[in-house]
């Protein structure tokens, strides 16, 4: 696939055709990719043990054939190719305007919290 995390890409088919979002994940064993605030589904949670049920909202992945990657000059969607310079250097570039499509945006993680050692007793006997 030609598309990365962090890819600005705009929808070509379905309900949510003409929106435009960003991509937060990828499922290359399925050729899906999860985009934000688009193809929303209502999941009913069931109540229990006191607590109320609940609608909530989620994005459900959207299969890649129905994504473009938006062209950086023009802002309408294009098709990725590739331009290897002479040092060997690869970028990918838009096809129709032939700029290069910025780098994927890296998620920041958050910083993993050191395991608190628990202090273990010793009970005589």
């Amino acid at each position: 696939m030609k598309i990365r995390v962090g890819d600005n890409v705009v929808v070509q088919t379905g309900k949510d055709r003409g929106k435009s979002g960003i991509i937060s994940k990828i499922y290359l064993a399925q050729q899906k990719v999860l985009v934000e605030g688009i193809n929303s589904k209502t999941k009913h949670v069931k109540g229990r043990d006191g607590v109320p049920g609940d609608r909530t909202e989620i994005f459900v992945p959207i299969h890649v054939s129905n994504v473009s990657v938006v062209d950086p000059k023009t802002g309408g969607p294009t098709r990725v190719g590739y331009l290897v310079d002479s040092n060997g250097v690869k970028t990918r570039i838009a096809k129709k305007s032939g700029q290069a499509i910025t780098k994927a945006v890296a998620k920041k993680e958050a910083p993993k919290k050191e395991a608190k050692k628990k202090a273990v007793k010793k009970i005589k006997a």
